[in-house]
């Protein structure tokens, strides 16, 4: 099972350079979260810095009850082993085979016997849908099986926490979409805790629980998916909805002068498009870290947005909540935060 990660007023700087501060945040146990921000806001150093290969200037992150910033170097060794990294590029060995690969954190690592290594590293190749491709190149194989083969890679230990650096990077949108699939499936069936950092706008509205966004050297937002793509935050409205008009520029932000500008021209943003459905597990089951609207409400004192809790069935929660009179609504909030209308 997945375990939570808080982290409490992260800072990072490269010299004089800030790359981020004052970060904080708390990725729930088990659950899909998505790390945005335009390019160069630091978000693959915000995943080193949590996996403990760059230190914080300042700051805490705890996991299990250690504050993984302030370890000695053994320490912080041990609790890498909750961790699997999936990097962009897959970073896999160019010498060795898929299986060689694959097996490697476990020869490094532990002390196995080959049969054993051998039965994990082929129920992790199922797993990702590569049996009959062990003795294959990094070389030989296309983008979305190196991908694949990092993942499985990053699974041999049964980590706790998985991160994924720009996981679609240089994939299609088929195999994007194949891959959150597979990222899901994934999810349901090993209950670990997942952090993908990603500039895909669909992955961002369909494939997490919660969202967070990285921007002007800040965490701009971060909660449930739903919060996000429905917020009014304008830097958080402009990325979501891929959009020029706002602060966000081809420099990562405008000056004042800009967005001055472009508020005395009266660009209207336009209406928020609506929440597409949540991916849901291809065995059909339903996902056991979705937000209930009771809970939603009960936490932000306001209705769920339509279309934020579609189950499995294509049911609209929201909707059904929305519809019920204000006193049940409000006995639902107290009573019913964990579970969909009566």
């Amino acid at each position: 099972m997945g375990v939570e990660i808080k982290v409490e007023g992260l800072t990072k700087s490269f010299g004089r350079q800030v790359i981020w501060e004052d970060v904080s945040l708390a990725l729930p146990a088990g659950e899909i979260s998505v790390m945005l921000g335009p390019s160069g806001t630091g978000k693959s150093v915000f995943l080193k810095t949590l996996v403990g290969l760059l230190k914080p200037d300042r700051g805490h992150i705890w996991i299990e009850g250690h504050d993984l910033a302030n370890l000695t170097e053994h320490r912080l060794y041990e609790l890498r082993r909750l961790f699997g990294v999936l990097f962009q590029d897959g970073a896999l060995f160019g010498s060795m085979n898929l299986y060689d690969n694959i097996a490697f954190p476990l020869r490094e690592h532990t002390r196995k016997k080959e049969a054993e290594i051998r039965r994990i590293v082929m129920g992790k190749m199922e797993l990702v849908g590569l049996l009959g491709a062990e003795h294959k190149l990094p070389g030989e194989i296309s983008g979305g099986m190196r991908k694949r083969a990092g993942l499985a890679r990053a699974l041999v230990l049964d980590p706790e926490i998985i991160l994924f650096d720009e996981p679609d990077s240089g994939l299609d949108p088929v195999r994007t979409a194949y891959l959150n699939q597979l990222i899901v499936d994934l999810n349901a069936e090993v209950a670990a805790t997942f952090l993908i950092v990603t500039h895909d706008i669909n992955t961002a509205r369909t494939l997490p629980d919660n969202i967070g966004l990285l921007f002007r050297r800040e965490l701009v937002m971060f909660g449930p998916r739903e919060m996000l793509l429905s917020s009014d935050d304008p830097a958080v409205r402009q990325f979501l909805n891929a959009r020029r008009h706002g602060p966000i520029g081809m420099a990562e932000e405008k000056d004042i002068s800009e967005v001055e500008a472009e508020a005395q021209l009266g660009h209207d943003p336009g209406p928020l498009p609506p929440i597409p459905p949540q991916l849901m597990p291809s065995d059909g089951r339903r996902r056991r870290t979705q937000h209930p609207p009771g809970a939603w409400l009960a936490e932000h004192r306001i209705p769920p947005p339509a279309g934020s809790f579609v189950d499995d069935r294509g049911t609209d929660w929201a909707q059904e909540w929305q519809r019920r009179p204000a006193a049940a609504g409000a006995r639902g909030a107290a009573s019913g935060a964990h579970g969909g209308p009566s």
